[in-house]
């Protein structure tokens, strides 16, 4: 009777346990999952913390996750143009995929309809949006209303870890502002357009990208014109995603002394980079060292 009682007990303990099944595009998205959905969630990500996530190959063992999920998270705005491919191979009719960039103040929005002469531009605006804190909090909120939608019964449970992650992301917004205060109005290199939203919400300036255009290899003629703006206006440093090759930029540094500063612009993307704050400290430390 011991036995039966005991097995009863875990069946229906296993029942009110709502395991949800997210995959997750990108490891920032992973992070905020697992800070919302804690143990009534179970998590994995495609595209990894040092990798491209415009550029994932398409392998048939992320169709397999995304058969196995209930729900499938993305940044949107077209910087996966891979996962559509992943859904359909998914055969899952029962997946729920959701862009996270629904409630976004969405940047450079083209008011034209870009070809391959514009580069890597995305149609629907530039998608790095969760290197500003302030959307993180925005990507949270949507992550807590799908997971409540999926299972109404654990939605103050996700509410609390909503609250909990707002109270620790608003502390450490204050503080990397007050770091990056000094840093004001002050112009920086970037390697590749993903730095709109950090640079507006921080207040700092773009002189210019070692990309011409957004994923195009720079030329002689552009880098001699970044040389002329580096010195001309005394930039000290490069800010690059660390997944992309720093010839060029060590190509500049070289000619004018800039510092090359490669910092993760995802989770997991460097050693010791193991959730979304984390990843924003080593940035903001980062630029601070080297500026």
């Amino acid at each position: 009777m011991k036995k039966i009682f005991f097995a009863l007990l875990l069946i229906s303990a296993s029942l009110s346990f709502a395991n949800i099944k997210v995959v997750a595009s990108t490891t920032v998205i992973y992070d905020l999952v697992k800070e919302i959905g804690k143990d009534k969630v179970s998590v994995d990500f495609i595209a990894r913390g040092d990798q491209d996530p415009h550029f994932v190959e398409v392998l048939p063992s992320y169709m397999v996750k995304l058969r196995n999920a209930d729900i499938f998270f993305r940044i949107g705005m077209g910087l996966e143009m891979w996962s559509n491919q992943l859904i359909d191979g998914s055969r899952n009719s029962h997946l729920k995929t959701i862009d996270l960039a629904t409630d976004i103040d969405k940047k450079e929005v083209p008011n034209f309809k870009p070809d391959a002469s514009y580069g890597d531009v995305h149609p629907f605006g530039n998608p790095h949006y969760w290197l500003d804190p302030q959307n993180a909090k925005i990507m949270a909120k949507e992550i807590y209303e799908a997971l409540s939608a999926e299972s109404n019964q654990d939605e103050a449970y996700f509410k609390k870890n909503l609250d909990d992650f707002n109270y620790r992301i608003d502390k450490k917004i204050n503080e990397w502002t007050n770091k990056m205060s000094s840093l004001k109005g002050k112009s920086f290199i970037f390697f590749h357009a993903s730095w709109i939203y950090f640079a507006d919400r921080f207040g700092i300036k773009t002189a210019g990208f070692v990309e011409p255009k957004p994923g195009i290899a720079p030329s002689p003629s552009h880098n001699a014109e970044l040389v002329g703006i580096i010195k001309s206006k005394g930039i000290k440093t490069i800010l690059m995603e660390n997944f992309y090759s720093d010839s060029a930029p060590n190509q500049l540094s070289q000619l004018t002394g800039i510092k090359v500063v490669k910092v993760p612009t995802a989770v997991f993307g460097m050693k010791n980079i193991n959730s979304y704050i984390e990843m924003m400290d080593n940035i903001i430390n980062q630029i601070i060292q080297n500026s």
